[in-house]
């Protein structure tokens, strides 16, 4: 489980309680045909928006923000330097059983493209291919809670001008204009919290949870490529620990080298 987006989301709604409570009452915040408006008109328009499967698909990575589990860039590079000691030691051929071991299907497929005797161009424009579709896919997935972002705000102005026809519609009761003005604002607020509480936030997690995994990706590409080209170990690993930060540069070891005496 994410604890950050966790952490986040019920801090933001707890400071806002907050400070609700502090300037009033929470009922005077609560208004049934403003919630009506704003969220059942947002919700309409996405369903409008987007064809059922898109929407469902959108809606299920929402699970991707709360329960992630964290790349292990670190064990990715070290299976490929792996991988490309027993294709120094034993030759391509090799890795296909190693390559059924592999739990990642991207790194899998590209091993048995190698294994089958591709070109490595060809291996690159699949790989490619796929990294492409997977990236296309996630833009989809938020695209849903960015349009959710937009409506929200929109439904909310929306409501805040239906307010206030009431609102002038009644102007020769000087006593109900404060309490309609607030009704007629509160719907702005509400579309507000749809986009600043929620969907935004939701949208960066998604966009950081998919540029992690691109260039993961990447690395193991050019991993890939490495091998199949009969590039020494030591350099594949130096290679790939270039696409990770410093600081955690020093947690992959070097390949092993069997020592004097050792077959």
């Amino acid at each position: 489980m994410d604890l950050a987006s966790v952490i986040g989301l019920i801090g933001g709604i707890a400071v806002m309680l907050f400070t609700i409570l502090l300037s009033g009452s929470l009922s005077g915040y609560v208004d049934i045909p403003s919630i009506v408006c704003t969220f059942g008109g947002t919700i309409a328009i996405t369903v409008m928006a987007f064809p059922i499967k898109k929407l469902m698909e959108g809606l299920k990575s929402l699970k991707h923000v709360f329960i992630y589990k964290e790349m292990d860039s670190e064990g990715v590079i070290k299976s490929i330097i792996d991988l490309a000691n027993v294709a120094r030691k034993e030759g391509l051929l090799a890795l296909e059983e190693a390559a059924q071991q592999l739990k990642d299907d991207f790194l899998q497929k590209g091993i048995l493209l190698i294994v089958d005797g591709t070109d490595p161009e060809l291996v690159r424009n699949i790989l490619e291919t796929e990294l492409s579709f997977i990236e296309d896919r996630h833009k989809s997935n938020q695209g849903v809670f960015e349009f959710i972002a937009t409506m929200g705000p929109g439904f909310g102005m929306l409501g805040t001008l239906i307010g206030l026809i009431n609102m002038l519609a009644n102007l020769s009761d000087p006593a109900s204009l404060g309490p309609n003005m607030a009704i007629a604002i509160i719907t702005t607020l509400y579309g507000s919290i749809i986009a600043n509480v929620f969907c935004n936030p939701v949208v960066n997690k998604l966009k950081l949870r998919s540029s992690q995994e691109s260039l993961l990706k990447e690395v193991m590409m050019e991993g890939m490529l490495s091998i199949q080209a009969g590039e020494n170990p030591r350099i594949i690993e130096e290679k790939l620990k270039a696409f990770m930060a410093p600081s955690l540069r020093s947690k992959i070891g070097a390949p092993k080298e069997p020592k004097e005496g050792e077959a």
